[in-house]
């Protein structure tokens, strides 16, 4: 069963248009940002709105049908960042350039390996939209 317009409508609203995992803003970014499965349909998810969350294609693609990744602190497996029940500011932070995000906790450490935040292409896309006052979000 696909997503109604409607539904797509209030995921992008609720996020502000941003994706909800590495913050990147749609007016910024190459392509539509696009509606992730929290919980991938292939894992038992729902297309109801409580498991939806809006994702850069980049995240959607390294996240895929992963929901627990290894935290490389404490080398244990662990859930990854959900948007419907965590805040980000609770699980990550910019390192002090606004161009990497930082893991606070176990999930965004996780989160962060699993979803490539960090990946060289990220890096400097950030820096450009940080000369251009447009980056990091508040």
């Amino acid at each position: 069963m696909s997503l109604s317009e409607i539904t797509r409508d209030k995921v992008r609203q609720r996020a502000e248009n941003r994706c909800e995992y590495c913050l990147g803003h749609q007016n910024y970014i190459l392509g539509r940002l696009q509606i992730d499965h929290i919980q991938p349909l292939s894992k038992g998810g729902v297309n109801t709105e409580d498991n939806l969350c809006l994702a850069c294609e980049l995240c959607n693609q390294y996240k895929w049908t992963k929901t627990e990744d290894l935290d490389t602190e404490s080398g244990e497996i662990v859930p990854l960042f959900n948007p419907r029940n965590q805040k980000w500011k609770d699980h990550f932070n910019w390192n002090l350039d606004g161009t990497e995000i930082i893991g606070i906790t176990a999930c965004g450490r996780a989160t962060i390996e699993a979803l490539r935040l960090n990946n060289n292409l990220a890096v400097i896309v950030r820096k450009n939209w940080v000369k251009a006052g447009w980056h990091p979000p508040n």
